[in-house]
């Protein structure tokens, strides 16, 4: 049965097609949990349930990681200085690129990050950007499927459209 985002590109299955592979060649140039912390933390600030759920489940059940906590305040949620900063660089991406310095990114130098991992940062913020903005614009709720969720992890991942009912 296809997905909810799937159903939505029915009219235009090669942009679909060209999204898949664009994803894909972002996430193969970079560790897969820094992409989902990096992506998490883009959709929560475009407001977008459906990518906050999909990326949240990720990183809970193929890293462990306490998503409630990194999604309701990821300053606090005891990760390490690298990926704060990782994930406040996605934010900012979503938030204002044009504010982003040439400072903002020495910081993420000076912590231990190559030019290409912080390009991978943005490509995988900008990006995230795109594909939620269009299932916001289609209307498109997350699968139903995701109510199955924790409801206390539920609750602080739909930040945007509910989940559908069916």
């Amino acid at each position: 049965m296809p997905t909810n985002y799937e159903r939505a590109f029915a009219e235009r299955p090669d942009v679909l097609a060209a999204w898949v592979q664009l994803n894909s060649a972002v996430k193969a140039g970079m560790d897969l949990r820094r992409y989902e912390l990096a992506t998490l933390a883009a959709a929560r600030r475009l407001r977008s349930s459906y990518c906050c759920l999909a990326h949240g489940t990720v990183l809970a059940e193929q890293f462990g990681e306490p998503v409630r906590e990194i999604a309701l305040d990821h300053h606090a949620a005891g990760l390490d200085e690298v990926d704060v900063a990782v994930m406040d660089l996605a934010e900012r991406v979503v938030e204002d690129a044009t504010s982003i310095t040439d400072g903002d990114l020495q910081h993420l130098r000076d912590l231990g990050l190559s030019d290409t991992d912080i390009m991978d940062v943005v490509l995988a913020a900008a990006a995230r950007c795109f594909f939620s903005k269009t299932l916001d614009a289609l209307c498109v709720e997350p699968d139903a499927s995701y109510r199955d969720i924790e409801p206390e992890l539920r609750e602080a991942l739909v930040v945007g459209r509910p989940i559908a009912d069916a």
